[in-house]
């Protein structure tokens, strides 16, 4: 099955100091809740999944909560490095997530480029951060995304060593359920209704499906 998967980061004010081209993926909650609206009312919801990256505090104090209201569920993707940080979940709000029907994966521990690291760079990322949030959450974790959507054959294959089973990326347009390698659409403060409309409505021009489907070949043999 075709799904549509967005990506959101901040929500509302950010509470700690962002990084250089940071801000465009934070979006005011007035914002967030008209998307999630859209969501809800699109004719093909329930083709549409819902994920966050960075494990930002808005998480738990904004998001999740306007969620639950519509009925909708996400999937978290937290970096284990800033856990209980300004402006960052701590280890309860993770389990708060779970306790409110929200599903937790990894984003690694320190918000690096993966297709970079040495093997043992990767190890530490993917592997560790894996261990960490498995023993907060009280059992095994499955999925990660990929920080900066970047990565490469050797990032690919350290993730299925470390016993992942689902890899979200940020290349956009629809994926399919069942691979291993997901594409995501990120969310950003500057996309307008119509273009957050293309994207629920899954449209992809065909050179640009072309286009993503060379970038992600290429990105997972080289």
């Amino acid at each position: 099955m075709k799904r549509r998967i967005l990506t959101f980061h901040g929500i509302g004010e950010p509470e700690r100091l962002l990084d250089p081209g940071e801000a465009d993926y934070w979006i005011g909650l007035d914002r967030f809740c008209d998307i999630l609206d859209r969501v809800w009312h699109h004719v093909d919801r329930d083709k549409v999944l819902i994920t966050f990256d960075d494990g930002n505090l808005s998480d738990l104090r904004l998001a999740a909560p306007e969620l639950c209201r519509r009925g909708l569920d996400a999937e978290f993707f937290v970096l284990a490095g800033r856990l209980g940080k300004t402006g960052s979940l701590d280890p309860d709000d993770v389990r708060c997530l779970l306790k409110m029907g929200m599903r937790v994966g990894s984003h690694g521990i320190d918000h690096r480029d993966w297709s970079g690291l040495s093997d043992g760079e990767l190890e530490w990322e993917l592997g560790q951060s894996k261990r960490l949030l498995e023993e907060i959450c009280g059992h095994h974790l499955h999925s990660a995304s990929i920080p900066f959507g970047r990565y490469n054959r050797a990032t690919l294959a350290k993730l299925r060593a470390c016993g992942y089973q689902t890899v979200y990326s940020s290349d956009g347009g629809d994926t399919t359920t069942g691979r291993f390698l997901r594409a995501r659409t990120s969310i950003r403060s500057s996309m307008t209704d119509a273009m957050i409309d293309y994207v629920l409505d899954g449209h992809l021009p065909a050179m640009r499906r072309l286009r993503r489907a060379a970038r992600m070949t290429i990105s997972a043999w080289s």
